[in-house]
This record gives C-alpha cells, sequence and structure tokens, in this order.
C-alpha cells in the first residue's frame, strides 16, 4: 500500500475555513443574518466541501484503505458542522456566551456516530439540551440544519433533553441503538458526558439480553427483505447478509453487553482472539472500500452491487483478469468470502455470550432452558467424543479434533443422522480445525464414507452440507470444490455463487425424492421413486458444475474430477463413470428441450444416441430439473418442465427397444383425454371441436393447465365471433407475465408479435407458437413483469394486443410502430457475448434449423424474425431461450416452396446479414451448434 502523509487524512483545515467565512462576512458589510452573505458562506462550505471529498475519492483510490476513507469523510464532516456552528453562534445570532439554558451538546448519532460516513451516507444529528427548547436554540438549530440541507446532505435530526433520550430509548430500539453510539462534536461536552454517563447506567447495564434478542430478530427481518442468502450475486453491501450491516449488528452486540467504549476493546476484552480481530478489521476496512467506491461511482447511496456496476468495481478496486476468471469474477469471489467471514464472527460472538450465560436472549443461542437457566445434555448413542445440549452437537473438549481429525466427518455425520442442529462452539472449533484435514484425512476410508452418508442422507443433506461449507471443511475435504467456494458468473443468468448454487440443487433432489415437490415435478418424483442410482445423482449433483472458473470446458473438466474423485468417495468403476458421464452431459437435456423442436424425430434420434441408456435419461432427467431450479427464483416454470417431460416421453421408447409409433400415440390421446375430462362443464360436440383444432405438438409440448386456459380462450372468442384475441396473465412470483394470442395465421405474425412488444419495452424471454388445424394461430409469449400492480401489467398487455390488432388490419404500419426501438436494458449492457450465427441442414430432416447466441436487447426478436422473413424464409417453428444476457433463439425454416436452405452461397449470406443486423462484432460458426445450454 502506498505511504500517505497523515496530514492528508484531514481533508479540511477547520480554522482557515472559519479564518475565510469571517472575511467574507467583514468585507460584505453585513453580518451573517444577510442573505447575501448566507448564500456567499453557502456557495463557499460547497465548495469545501466537493473539494475534500475528491480529495477523498483520489486517496481511496491511491491508497485502498476504506475504513479510512469512511473516516477521513467523518472528519471533514465534523469540521463543516463545528465551523456551521461556531459561524451561527458568533455571526449570525451574535451570542458567543450562551446562557445555561441554552447550552447544547451537538452530538453525531448512528453511523456518523462510529465516525465514519460513506459519501453518500445520510448525516445523523442528535442536539441534546439541559432543559427544554429556548428560541434561540431553536434558530441555531434551523440555521445548521438549512446549511446542510442546502448543501445536499440528507440529514436526519432530533432535539432532546438529557432526559427525553433516556426515557425514549426505553421505550424505542431504533433510539437506543443510534445513542448507543453517540460522539460528541461540539458544543457543551458536560452535556454530552451527562447523556453517555446515564445511558449507561440506567439502560445500558440492565437491558443487554433486550437488547440482543432485538438485534438479532432485527437482522433477521432485514435479511429476509433483501435474500435469505449471503451468496447473492448482486448482494447489497449495506443491508445484505454478510454485508455492513450485520458488521454493525456483531459489535452493537459486543459493545453493549461488554460495555466496550471502541472496537479495538474487542481484542482487548477476548471477545476474539488476535486472528479474529484481524478478520473483523479487514472484513470492515474491504467492504468500506467497496461501499464508498459504490457510492463515488454512481453519485448516490447506491448500496446494490448490480451487475453493470461490478466491472467499473473491479477496475477501481485493481483486480485483474486471471485464466479461467475475469477481474469482476475475481472481485466478487473476494466479497463473498468476506461476507462469510461475517458469518463465521457472527457465531463467534454468539458462542462467546452463550459461554457467559446470556440466557434470556434465546432467539439467538437456542441452548439455554430459559425456565431452569441450566444447559440440558445427553450423550449420544457410539460415541464418547461428543454430547447434545438442546439438541445441537458440540465436541466434549476444545482437543477432540486435534487428537483424532477423523471426528471432523464424524461430528457432521452424527448431526446428519441424528437431526442434530450445530452448538456455536463446535461451529468455531471446526472452523478453526480445518488446517487439519490433510492428504492422509482426505484418502481415509472411514472420512469418505461418513462424507458420502451425509452427501447422500435421506434426511436434510442441503442443511449439513452447508455448515460444512461455512465452517471451511468442505473445500478443504474436496479441494476442488475449495476452489469454487464463493466463485460467481458473471452473468444475469445465474443469481448465486456456485458453490451455493450446488448446494440447492442437492437440497432440491432432497426434496423431490421425499415426495415434497411431486405436483411441481411429477415426472421427476416418480423416477426417484424406484431409481437404483440415487447415489450417483446425489455425486453428480456435488460435481456438475465444480470445474468452473477454469479455461476449458466445465462440463468436461467436470468429468474429470468426477473420475477422480469418485473412487477416493467410494464408488466402484461403473459407478464412476455413471457419474462422468452425468456430469459431462448435465446440460443436453435443457439445451435440447429449450432450443429443438422435440415433434422432429431427428432431435429425439441424435439425443438419445447421445444418452443411449434408460438409467441415464432418468438421472439426466432429475439432475436438469435440480439443476434449473437451483439458479435462481423465477427461472423454473412449468413449461420448462413440460418440455422436458416431453423429451423424456419422446426418448423412452427408443431407449428402451420400443421404438414404434404407438406410444407416442398413446400419449396424444391420454393427453386429449385429460383436456376433455376438465372441460366437465361443456357441451360434448364444442369439447370434441375446440379439442379436435389442435395438432399432437401442441398437446406433447403444452402443460394441461395452459391448455385448459387455451380452450376457454378459444371457445370465448368463437362464440363471440372475435377474429383476433389476447388474453394477459399476471406471474406475480416469477415476475413474468404470459400474453395468448388468437388470430389467423399470417406468414410476418411471429414478426408483427415481437415488434409490437419491442415497441413498448416489453422483453420476450419465451414464446410457444402454434397453428390450429382451422389455420389459425395460437401464440403464448411469456414477458419479463414491467411493472408490479397486475392492473398496470393487464393494461400493458392490451396495448400491446391493440398494437397487433391495428397492423394487422392496416391501421398502422410496422415500420411506425417500430420508430423508436426501447433502449437497451442498463444491467445487460454490463456484459458481452459474442455472436454466432449458424444454419445446419443435419439436425432436422425437413427443415434448416438456424440458431442464433447473442446478448439480449429490446427487440431482438422482432428484428431477427423480420429479418428472416425479409430474405424470403418461413418460420415452421421458433424456440425461444433466455439465460440472463445470453439469448440463443432457434427457428426451424424452408424457404417459400418448402425446402432446406442448402446452397452454400445463400446459407453465407443469411449468416453475413443477421450479424451485421444484430450490430456486434460476429463469431461465426459454420459448425454444428453446441449441445449445450447455460445452466
Amino acid at each position: 500500500m502506498a505511504t500517505i502523509d497523515p496530514l492528508q487524512n484531514h481533508l479540511i483545515d477547520a480554522d482557515q475555513l472559519r479564518r475565510d467565512l469571517t472575511a467574507l462576512t467583514e468585507a460584505s458589510g453585513h453580518d451573517g443574518s444577510s442573505s447575501d452573505v448566507r448564500r456567499e458562506v453557502l456557495a463557499h462550505l460547497k465548495a469545501t466541501s466537493k473539494s475534500a471529498r475528491a480529495k477523498a475519492e483520489a486517496l481511496l483510490i491511491e491508497d485502498g484503505q476504506g475504513w479510512e476513507c469512511a473516516h477521513r469523510l467523518s472528519r471533514a464532516q465534523d469540521d463543516l458542522i463545528r465551523v456551521i456552528y461556531d459561524f451561527a453562534v458568533t455571526h449570525v445570532f451574535r451570542v458567543p456566551n450562551l446562557s445555561e439554558g441554552e447550552r447544547m451538546a451537538v452530538t453525531a448519532v448512528g453511523g456518523y456516530g462510529r465516525g465514519s460516513l460513506a459519501p453518500g451516507s445520510d448525516i445523523d444529528l442528535l442536539f441534546v439540551l439541559p432543559y427544554k427548547k429556548t428560541a434561540l436554540v431553536e434558530s441555531i438549530v434551523e440555521y445548521i440544519l438549512y446549511m446542510l440541507w442546502d448543501m445536499g446532505f440528507k440529514v436526519g435530526h432530533a432535539t432532546r433533553s438529557v432526559d427525553d433520550c433516556i426515557r425514549l430509548s426505553r421505550e424505542d430500539m431504533t433510539i437506543r441503538t443510534s445513542i448507543l453510539e453517540a460522539r460528541f462534536l461540539w458544543g457543551h461536552e458536560p452535556l454530552f458526558e451527562e447523556l453517555v454517563e446515564r445511558f449507561d447506567k440506567d439502560i445500558v447495564a440492565k437491558t443487554a439480553p433486550e437488547f440482543i434478542a432485538a438485534k438479532l430478530a432485527e437482522r433477521d427481518s432485514r435479511h429476509e427483505k433483501v435474500g435469505r442468502s449471503r451468496y447473492m450475486v448482486e448482494p447489497n453491501i449495506k443491508d445484505g447478509k454478510g454485508g455492513q450491516r450485520d458488521l454493525h449488528t456483531l459489535f452493537w452486540i459486543a459493545k453493549y453487553y461488554y460495555r466496550l467504549p471502541t472496537q479495538i476493546e474487542l481484542k482487548k476484552a477476548q471477545v476474539f482472539s488476535k486472528a479474529e480481530f484481524r478478520r473483523f478489521t479487514k472484513a470492515q476496512d474491504f467492504l468500506w472500500a467497496v461501499r464508498c467506491h459504490l457510492h463515488f461511482l454512481t453519485g448516490r447511496a447506491e448500496e446494490r452491487i448490480s451487475f453493470d456496476l461490478q466491472p467499473d468495481l473491479a477496475a477501481r478496486l485493481g483486480y485483474q483478469d486471471h485464466p479461467g476468471m475475469s477481474a469482476v469474477e475475481r472481485f466478487m469471489k473476494h466479497y463473498f468470502l468476506v461476507a462469510k467471514d461475517v458469518g463465521d464472527l457472527t457465531r463467534i460472538l454468539c458462542s462467546k455470550l452463550e459461554d457467559e450465560q446470556a440466557k434470556q436472549a434465546s432467539s439467538f443461542t437456542g441452548v439455554w432452558n430459559t425456565l431452569t437457566g441450566k444447559r440440558r445434555q445427553k450423550k449420544i448413542k457410539g460415541t464418547d467424543q461428543f454430547l447434545v445440549v438442546n439438541n445441537r452437537i458440540t465436541p466434549i473438549d476444545d482437543k477432540v479434533f486435534k487428537r483424532d481429525p477423523n471426528q471432523i466427518l464424524k461430528i457432521f455425520r452424527l448431526a446428519e443422522e441424528n437431526g442434530f442442529l450445530f452448538h456455536p462452539d463446535a461451529m468455531h472449533l471446526l472452523s478453526r480445525s480445518s488446517r487439519l484435514i490433510t492428504k492422509a484425512l482426505r484418502n481415509d476410508p472411514e472420512a469418505n464414507a461418513d462424507f458420502l452418508a451425509v452427501l447422500t442422507s435421506r434426511q436434510t443433506p442441503e442443511r449439513v452440507l452447508r455448515k460444512m461449507n461455512e465452517t471451511g471443511v468442505l473445500g478443504r475435504f474436496i479441494p476442488d470444490f475449495g476452489k469454487i467456494v464463493a466463485m460467481m458468473q458473471f452473468n444475469m443468468y445465474h443469481h448465486f455463487t456456485v458453490d451455493e448454487h450446488l448446494l440447492r440443487s442437492i437440497g432440491i433432489l432432497s426434496e423431490i425424492e421425499k415426495g415434497e415437490l411431486g405436483e411441481e415435478h411429477p415426472l421427476a418424483n416418480e423416477i426417484m421413486g424406484t431409481f437404483d442410482h440415487r447415489v450417483e445423482l446425489y455425486v453428480a449433483l456435488l460435481m456438475h458444475d465444480i470445474a468452473k472458473g477454469r479455461p476449458e470446458d466445465h462440463s468436461i473438466a467436470g468429468a474429470k474430477v468426477a473420475r477422480k474423485l469418485c473412487p477416493r468417495l467410494g464408488l466402484d468403476a461403473a459407478q464412476t463413470e455413471f457419474v462422468a458421464w452425468l456430469v459431462e452431459q448435465h446440460l443436453v437435456m435443457s439445451y435440447v428441450s429449450q432450443s429443438r423442436d422435440l415433434g422432429d424425430p431427428k432431435t429425439i434420434s441424435d439425443f438419445t444416441t447421445t444418452v443411449q441408456s434408460l438409467d441415464r435419461l432418468k438421472a439426466l432427467l432429475v439432475l436438469t430439473v435440480c439443476d434449473i431450479k437451483a439458479v435462481g427464483p423465477g427461472v423454473w416454470n412449468g413449461w420448462k418442465g413440460q418440455l422436458l417431460r416431453t423429451l423424456y416421453y419422446e426418448s423412452e421408447p427408443r431407449l428402451t427397444g420400443g421404438f414404434t409409433a404407438a406410444p407416442r400415440k398413446q400419449r396424444v390421446l391420454e393427453m386429449r383425454e385429460q383436456l376433455s375430462a376438465r372441460l366437465t362443464d361443456w357441451e360434448e360436440a364444442e369439447r370434441k371441436r375446440v379439442i379436435g383444432l389442435h395438432y399432437d405438438n401442441y398437446l406433447l409440448n403444452t402443460p394441461l393447465e395452459h391448455q385448459v386456459r387455451h380452450a376457454n380462450f378459444i371457445r370465448e372468442n368463437d362464440l363471440n365471433g372475435n377474429f383476433f384475441a389476447i388474453n394477459t396473465i399476471p406471474h406475480e412470483f416469477e415476475a413474468m407475465t404470459a400474453i395468448d394470442i388468437l388470430t389467423a395465421d399470417h406468414p410476418n405474425l411471429l414478426s408483427i408479435i415481437t415488434g409490437c412488444c419491442a415497441s413498448i419495452g416489453a422483453n420476450i424471454v419465451d414464446a410457444q407458437i402454434f397453428t390450429m388445424r382451422d389455420g389459425r394461430a395460437l401464440d403464448t409469449i411469456l414477458l419479463s413483469r414491467g411493472f408490479d400492480d397486475p392492473n398496470d401489467e393487464k393494461r400493458r398487455g392490451d396495448r400491446i394486443g391493440d398494437l397487433i390488432r391495428q397492423v394487422l388490419t392496416g391501421e398502422i404500419y410496422m415500420p411506425e410502430v417500430m420508430k423508436r426501438p426501447a433502449p437497451l436494458r442498463r444491467r445487460v449492457q454490463a456484459f458481452s457475448v459474442p455472436v454466432e450465427v449458424t444454419l445446419d441442414n443435419t439436425l432436422s430432416n425437413q427443415f434448416t434449423v438456424l440458431e442464433v447466441v447473442c446478448r439480449d436487447r429490446a427487440g431482438l426478436l422482432s428484428d431477427l424474425t423480420g429479418e428472416i422473413t425479409a430474405m424470403s424464409l418461413d418460420i415452421k417453428s421458433a424456440h425461444i431461450a433466455t439465460f440472463g444476457a445470453r439469448v440463443t433463439d432457434t427457428f426451424y425454416i424452408t424457404d417459400l416452396v418448402g425446402q432446406k436452405i442448402e446452397n452454400p452461397t445463400r446459407i453465407k449470406k443469411i449468416r453475413e446479414r443477421l450479424t451485421s443486423m444484430l450490430d456486434q462484432t460476429p463469431a461465426v460458426s459454420t459448425k454444428k451448434p453446441r449441445k449445450k445450454a447455460v445452466a
């Protein structure tokens, strides 16, 4: 780090600033109450503040010291407030000697009271009075506040007597917390000292358990709002789990319980060891650096580290690209490791408090019997190394793991088999003992058997594996897993870090195996009920993304890891090969189901050639469900489930040797019967008519609930004689909106629909396109949610429908609709996706398959379909797959006479024209598309 001149830490020369303001006043010939003088004083203060903040930013970039930057900004704010106070008393109200009843103490409270400020932080002030406010005191306070407001600061303030402060802090936990960190700024210091003394004696000394319980409940509530996981890839640095507020909560609790005046006392009072205190200060410094850079970069109090800001933050913090990991991914991995440290430190503090009998704070310990105040202990059958305290497992002493490192894995197995929670002491000791995991322990058969028992448990494997990860044991026992701990993937598709995604996928598999997701995943539940390869499936899920962040394709590299690791875990050669195949092919089923025409026999033939066996198919189906669902909220939907089931059922007969047309016809018949059974209130003739409108592909690829909705939609509009109709269905949980469109088929219909969506900024994330036997089209477009209110969403759908109707009837021309294309979404701009345009004639016996991979943007699908149509190509089916900022749009096309596009010159022109239209540097491939998807 650079060496900084200590004088630079003071960004403002307060004495010089006072002299400047005095000179301004004297030069004007008026006193400080003059509006002209106030205007000049305000301008000078603004300039001084702006200069100070520019210095603070430059120093932060130079030395990287976040905690010191926050101190510098706080000291600059202190100087400004003191100067304004002195100017008000001396030049505005001209009362250098306030009476006893008019004395006040200007006090910094809350975050500002800690002596640290981010550039966009609020300024929290408490004006402490001896008695009630006088007119003069009120005027001075108002002058100070209005000057600060006019300078552009957000100021939280209160004016209270010492008695009021004590009374209100008893009633209000927020006020109590703010006073806990009160810091004297200026004025009458004895008043401040009286407040501190009385607050400590009357409040802090008597209410520690109450305060601790309230703060931890408040923390849990905050996590619930911003996200329970600390591994969300766009974290909130202030309020998110593992963020600054958690670190503050940790210190508040320690300060309140141990009566510590400053952070350094945490080490002196042995609340933390030297090493733990270093982790505390490093975490604090890093989080402050990131937050200060974030505020400087955006010019506002931005607390969310969003994708579009992450590259700039990484550059400011000095991160650089490494093979397999970009600079931004390295920065975010550091962030998540720090967030993990914050969680570890919180757990350590809870353990300390528990040992010192903070028994009424049961909301965070769960150990003390609140009636007796005594520990309830019992032994565990089969071991004398651990005991249970109120259903929490803990070692009998702190030397257990040192005496026998095998006990490190044993404690997790015992916890899983018996449903024990982990005592904070156990978590603390496990974190400190992870270094005892050596090569010898990794190769120990007993240790590996214990680990495999946890991983494949029928109880709660995710819960125990998560604890194993939090303590660092999992990454030490499986070093390849350790490499992806806290690793984020810089894309909009994944919501969590790689390790969090893997653990969540195992949790989902466990739920499926227990039958808890039967309605959502019926086929996966059915498979797991009789599946012989459950162990291999659990192991494959743990490893399917374990090689992320390497230069080599992660699926291929992951298969190599599986072949090396599985024998160590006790799997035989056949099991090892099964796991390795699943890892290598874990993306193929999602890719084929979402990007290929499942009604095309060639699609099924190619897929089954890859899969080769029914057991592999079953395992791949379940793994794919878990993988997609673990990506994040709203990624899984009914369409994806139906597509996977269709691909499974189309492939199953080929893999069992029963390749005939019967199974497909049978399933189509069953789907017609199921739909018919749901339309019980219909006349028989009407039911047969509407069901008979659909081709087989529609029935096989559309969820039954959607079919029922469509049937009612068709009947209603047929009765009313509507040639065109739309139906908008907002889905709140998935943050998506579906729009059903029923109208006469038209060569440019898809282009018109997508263009109208693009013209109002509606982003299409998926589409189902079907033609009915009577020549009408039934299309369903899935849009990203535009409004929180479902009524607003309905109105947006109506606007899209009205535009489509006007274009189809000739009331308005498409070029007019597309005059002003919607702007590129801010978050998408952060990503670069190379363009790939491929035309392949081997993937279908009837059609040329055109695939476009590129970065998403508003109007993309409209531009693509319009350009394809303009080249005299006929789109027979379209398959839209959106993975965050990356889209894979696949079109089955022919020329206007229904033939494949086979002329090399024409193929080249199509590729070049589409690449040019996409307006990005092309990365055009002439090879077959890779059979994989982002997952």
